[in-house]
């Protein structure tokens, strides 16, 4: 009989390729050999550089279909130095495992990998098992799962529902299940006036004090309230200059930029209308004129609680005796992509250290991740 696949190993394995975006770093591969090996159909979906893998067990068509998705790419470390140990060490240490992604998220797929090999061989399911695993995941994620669900609606592959497995809980394994996100969206704004010296301002037309006059009623005004599963949206302005190193100088031009978290009472092409409209008024004060240019990084979504967050939070209150909270919290993730594939729900590990020097995981969380990922694969097809 096959041994159980160890998710600990695995996971240091996993850290142990120094993929950091857009890097696959052999990542991709070792998982590839170890589905495959347990009779995964795989499939390589890699597009403009990125490396994605598909891999599925069981017929493909109109059956019930559990789908996994998560990323194998990692954030730089920043310096190795500051590190306690190699960050591509995957050192096991005062019972934990420490490197680059070992929170966020190699734990994740390792557990989910593991918790599906082990299921498919042991009780295989009447259905499929679908993991969806992405290199593209803290870049530009344009060719990430968005490429494998593009791919997947191309062949006819489907999920009937997915589990994301990124880090989810605050405080505890256990303590929180994500069931939507917040839309981002990134406004970058220039305004032009006319460069003089300091001395002689009316002979200028400086913009300072007009974008200035814009991030200031950006900054002020209340979008919304919150709603029923989100809190309210908010605005951040996170730049504002002019390159300017001179103090007898009036800039030619200033540049400003703000980060808008959204909830569902709103849309990019809402907000991006608010923010030319506010721009626009300005102008008419002020006679500088603005140019603005919107980055959107994902609509909010919300999969509205139900059949699924009960099945998941039904297995994480048995195995953990902690009633997960449902939540919308966060930044971004890769499940504002497949929300338009299937309902997606978002349980991993706690998140403290993700991002961090020492990224580190204590090695009982990613058992105990894998027996919950099994659990409910168990509960999905009973």
């Amino acid at each position: 009989m096959t041994s159980p696949v160890d998710p600990v190993e695995l996971t240091a394995r996993l850290i142990r390729c120094p993929s950091v975006t857009p890097a696959e770093a052999g990542a991709l591969d070792l998982l590839q050999t170890e589905l495959s090996a347990a009779g995964f159909t795989c499939m390589r979906i890699d597009r403009a550089g990125i490396s994605n893998l598909f891999a599925r067990w069981g017929p493909k068509g109109n059956v019930r279909t559990f789908g996994f998705n998560g990323h194998t790419d990692v954030v730089p470390v920043g310096d190795p130095a500051a590190w306690s140990d190699d960050p591509f060490g995957g050192t096991l240490r005062n019972g934990a495992l420490w490197g680059r992604g070992a929170t966020d998220m190699k734990s994740g797929v390792a557990a989910f990998a593991a918790a599906a090999i082990d299921f498919v061989r042991e009780t295989p399911p009447d259905g499929a098992v679908v993991l969806a695993i992405t290199g593209d995941e803290e870049g530009d994620a344009i060719d990430g799962t968005v490429a494998l669900l593009d791919w997947m609606a191309e062949t006819g592959e489907r999920m009937s529902v997915c589990l994301v497995g990124e880090p989810t809980c605050p405080e505890q394994l256990g303590d929180m299940i994500k069931i939507g996100r917040r839309g981002s969206m990134t406004a970058f704004f220039t305004a032009t006036g006319v460069q003089g010296h300091s001395a002689y301002p009316h002979r200028a037309k400086n913009p300072v004090p007009a974008m200035a006059r814009l991030v200031d009623r950006l900054a002020n005004h209340e979008l919304d309230a919150g709603t029923e599963w989100f809190d309210p949206s908010t605005l951040a302005v996170t730049t504002f200059d002019t390159g300017n190193p001179a103090n007898n100088v009036i800039p030619g031009t200033c540049r400003a930029t703000v980060n808008i978290r959204f909830n569902d009472a709103h849309d990019s092409d809402g907000l991006s209308q608010w923010l030319r409209t506010t721009a626009n008024e300005v102008t008419d004060d002020t006679g500088i004129a603005f140019e603005m240019h919107v980055k959107v990084s994902g609509e909010s979504f919300l999969t509205p609680p139900g059949v699924l967050s009960d099945l998941v939070a039904g297995v994480v209150q048995a195995e953990t005796g902690i009633r997960p909270d449902l939540s919308t919290t966060g930044g971004t993730s890769d499940a504002r992509f497949v929300k338009d594939h299937c309902p997606v729900v978002e349980f991993g590990l706690v998140g403290k250290t993700m991002h961090k020097v020492d990224e580190h995981v204590p090695v009982d969380q990613i058992e105990d991740l894998k027996r919950i990922y099994r659990r409910i694969l168990e509960a999905y097809f009973a």
